[in-house]
């Protein structure tokens, strides 16, 4: 009896090493899955086999793969597999239908009746649970204590390799969401002006920086007849590729509107009332919709959430910050916008559209660089091109910052009307 017990183990353990060196072999993670039901089944010699997936989002136990049922869902706590998926312990239940834990609706369904039950919690590292198998109706009688030290040694081989497949399906997912991300971040960046716009007397400079590969921010210009300039500086909340989709949606509608003849006016409802209709309920657009008409050397705007709006008056070396004039793109409909918010450049003038990046840039202390930290950079370099205080400003606020990193997307557009001198040296 013992030589037979003994030459029973040999048997059983050959068959684990045989299954141990299968599934080392490159699967996908069904192919594995049924492949451990079946050397179950073989080596306990049992009539059915399941095993379950714990789906973490739901605290519940998926089945993925089985032999004669279906896939459902099992709330872990319920149940023989619920049981042994909270307590992380094998449980042998020599009779189903004595056991007040057993879930009799199954067999209902399938019209196969359960005798007895081996369950084994997937344990993988860190004691983290990966799933539960579970084999049913041994051929000869019911599971005994061999049958428990196999299945467990089973099962502790296929938690390794289960855990294994979901780490290279997730290292396969992460590598292809940053190739998207990637493809994402060359087109929005593609959508920047590759070139600062020519306007007869002024001097124009822009530059986005995103928190992540992808950000919210935009900028940008677009020349119109009769010396105009339309300028475009909005925020899309959140970070990452939504936000940046959106940001993208909205600088292709204002381009449609602006080719269509729209007027400041129009264009600025029209993308509004399009992205209310777009975006999420929780999502919307801070925009600032400007038109530089040199012939006068006025800016009109709407400025949609979005502020506050820098105008530096270079003859009194004094500052307006312009608050926004009404609700942000997407918010709700617009049935009643005022008129444009108008800014008379004078000679020296700065316009300065900057983003919440730049005057929420913290240091360690939780100091903002605010609207002192682009003062004072003006006032430190006069002269300075409208390039030159774009580059000055983005460096003194990551110096304001010291080791502490960029929280926000920064965006930077600043227009200056040239002085006399500077007007004909161009």
């Amino acid at each position: 009896m013992l030589h037979s017990r003994a030459i029973n183990e040999t048997h059983a353990l050959r068959q684990i090493l045989e299954v141990t060196r299968k599934l080392a072999a490159p699967f996908d993670l069904d192919t594995m899955l049924n492949e451990v039901v079946n050397a179950s089944l073989n080596i306990l010699d049992a009539e059915r086999g399941t095993i379950f997936l714990y789906d973490v989002a739901t605290d519940e136990l998926v089945v993925r793969v089985a032999t004669g049922v279906g896939s459902f869902r099992i709330p872990t706590g319920k149940g023989v597999v619920g049981e042994s998926a909270k307590t992380r312990k094998l449980i042998n239940v020599p009779d189903c239908y004595a056991d007040s834990r057993f879930n009799r609706e199954i067999d209902k369904k399938t019209g196969y009746r359960s005798r007895c039950m081996l369950t084994i919690p997937l344990i993988g590292y860190e004691d983290s649970l990966i799933g539960i198998l579970q084999i049913l109706n041994k051929r000869t009688g019911v599971f005994d204590e061999q049958d428990e030290f196999v299945a467990s040694a089973l099962a502790a081989q296929a938690a390794v390799v289960l855990h294994r497949v979901k780490l290279t399906e997730a290292m396969i997912a992460t590598q292809k969401l940053d190739r998207e991300i990637t493809v994402a971040r060359d087109v929005q960046m593609g959508t920047l002006p590759k070139v600062m716009p020519k306007i007869t007397g002024y001097d124009v400079s822009g530059t986005f920086s995103p928190t992540d590969q992808t950000g919210g921010d935009l900028f940008d210009f677009v020349q119109l007849a009769g010396n105009k300039l339309f300028l475009l500086m909005g925020d899309a909340t959140g970070h990452g590729i939504g936000p940046a989709l959106s940001a993208t949606q909205v600088r292709a509608m204002l381009r449609v509107a602006l080719r269509l003849g729209a007027t400041l006016d129009e264009a600025f409802v029209h993308v509004n009332d399009q992205l209310v209709e777009d975006l999420p309920a929780d999502r919307f657009v801070t925009a600032f919709f400007g038109l530089l008409d040199a012939s006068d050397n006025i800016v009109r705007f709407h400025s949609g959430g979005q502020g506050p709006i820098m105008h530096f008056h270079a003859e009194s070396n004094c500052y307006d910050w312009h608050e926004a004039s009404t609700f942000p793109l997407g918010y709700m409909n617009q049935t009643r916008l005022g008129d444009p918010m108008a800014i008379q450049m004078e000679p020296g003038d700065i316009l300065g559209l900057i983003s919440d990046g730049i005057y929420e840039y913290e240091n360690t202390a939780g100091v903002h660089f605010g609207q002192d930290g682009i003062i004072k950079v003006i006032a430190e370099h006069p002269e300075a091109t409208a390039d030159e205080l774009v580059r000055l400003i983005m460096q003194a606020a990551r110096h304001h910052g010291g080791p502490v990193p960029q929280a926000d997307d920064i965006t930077i557009v600043l227009v200056r009307r040239l002085a006399g001198d500077s007007l004909h040296s161009k």
